[in-house]
């Protein structure tokens, strides 16, 4: 695989993503209440925008609220209590000792609940955030109505072999220019830029497979999304579908993210959310 594609595939699974116009466009006016919460030792941030049934999303590796949802947000937001928040060392999140993992991060996720009053919900987790929403299933099935599960990995054969060699040469000059100002726009600690590309790469390099088991105990009714040119092999979601009892497989064309419309994919002429937002929602209603 050529390298420019490999520095493609990073800087997707990394995140490293945000661009300031998201976060001062139109989404500000829909926020019903944004501001931080004492979570496990760390400072973590959230948003909540609209009303009705509790819908938490979780961003992708190295992302923010915005840059992974902030297409989609106004949509959803017409129909549910949306409830984001930047998971540890990510945009507003400060950071804490330790490396990163999915399970802290699931435990994280689930203490902001408890701490704004939400027993039960429903969850959307994209690219790592829909490892960490595997997690919640897993760890946490009390708090689950649903899952929506975007291009989420489980296994290391989820992804090329390439992806693996180049994760272990990871490096901040990867990441394009106008990435890393937008990070630095919205991040409260210049410093973090570095520390979260590191702590982000080196999770995915030391990434392990989710037990068979642990993935087949999920019972919440579960919809799975991928690409059908996503970085996330196709034969790995049916895999998932295969292994979760009560679930959906939803195969949409585009690239990773395509179809909800992540920052690194829009294009003037991409719709995919338009019809992948009805899908969703008709899975959460049933």
């Amino acid at each position: 695989m050529k390298t420019k594609k490999m520095k493609t595939i990073v800087c997707a699974f990394l995140g490293l993503l945000l661009l300031s116009s998201f976060k001062t466009g139109a989404n500000d006016t829909l926020i019903s209440k944004h501001g931080y919460s004492e979570v496990n030792g760390i400072n973590m941030y959230y948003e909540i925008y609209g009303q009705g049934k509790p819908l938490i999303l979780i961003h992708g590796g190295g992302s923010t609220i915005q840059t992974t949802f902030g297409r989609i947000i106004p949509m959803l937001a017409k129909r549910y209590k949306i409830i984001a928040m930047d998971l540890q060392a990510h945009g507003h999140t400060s950071d804490r000792e330790g490396p990163e993992s999915f399970e802290q991060d699931a435990d994280d996720v689930i203490t902001l609940l408890k701490n704004l009053k939400i027993s039960k919900a429903a969850f959307f987790g994209f690219s790592n955030g829909g490892t960490t929403a595997i997690q919640i299933a897993i760890r946490h099935p009390e708090m689950v109505d649903k899952i929506i599960l975007g291009s989420a990995l489980c296994k290391r054969n989820g992804v090329s072999a390439q992806f693996w060699d180049f994760m272990k040469h990871a490096t901040l000059a990867n990441m394009p220019e106008q990435l890393k100002e937008a990070y630095l726009k919205v991040s409260p600690n210049p410093k973090g830029l570095q520390i979260m590309h590191d702590k982000d790469a080196e999770r995915m390099v030391n990434f392990k497979d989710i037990p068979n088991d642990e993935i087949e105990s999920i019972k919440a009714p579960t919809l799975i999304i991928i690409g059908d040119r996503d970085i996330v092999k196709p034969e790995h979601a049916i895999e998932m579908h295969r292994q979760i009892a009560n679930s959906e497989l939803a195969m949409i064309p585009g690239v990773h993210g395509e179809y909800i419309g992540e920052i690194t994919t829009l294009k003037s002429n991409t719709k995919e959310a338009e019809f992948v937002i009805p899908m969703i929602e008709s899975f959460l209603d049933k």
